[in-house]
């Protein structure tokens, strides 16, 4: 019987990305109650690429006119616009971003800190929900681009990590 149960949840969840991709969704969250203390919660999401056309495109001028110093380039981008930074940790939802777990706590990360892959680098309250964005791999803050209680759009860069 509960094998029957489990083959409905598998296909339900199925079911829900099935949704979340035909309707160009990032995020689905769900509960389904099978009776008093026996429900399933679920959350399916997927990140999704930021097409960035106007910051690309303001970089160009700046490092064609650099080209003669191979590494200035380098040097010069990061800065420039950091959405451009391949360290770049790029917010996967709109929200609130949230630097610490509750006010008055000390913050995730800081500037200089090592992080792990996977590891909670801040919160983006979106719909009353907080949602924990980990880091998608290991390194050291360089930069951390967003105010504490600042909004954030889809792909808006939040952090550098090196």
């Amino acid at each position: 019987m509960g094998n029957k149960k489990q083959d409905s949840d598998v296909e339900f969840i199925q079911s829900l990305s099935q949704i979340l991709k035909a309707n160009d969704l990032t995020e689905i969250e769900v509960s389904r109650a099978y009776g008093e203390n026996d429900v399933l919660e679920v959350r399916v999401a997927r990140q999704m690429q930021a097409a960035v056309a106007a910051p690309v495109a303001a970089p160009a001028p700046a490092v064609a006119a650099a080209a003669p110093a191979p590494s200035a380039p380098a040097a010069v981008a990061p800065s420039s616009d950091p959405a451009d930074d391949p360290g770049a940790v790029a917010s996967p939802m709109v929200g609130t971003v949230y630097l610490a777990p509750e006010p008055g706590a000390d913050p995730f990360v800081s500037v200089g800190d090592k992080v792990a892959e996977g590891q909670t680098i801040l919160i983006i309250e979106a719909m009353k929900t907080m949602n924990q964005i980990p880091a998608p791999r290991a390194g050291v803050v360089k930069r951390i681009l967003v105010d504490d209680g600042s909004a954030a759009e889809f792909g808006t860069p939040l952090v550098i990590i090196e």
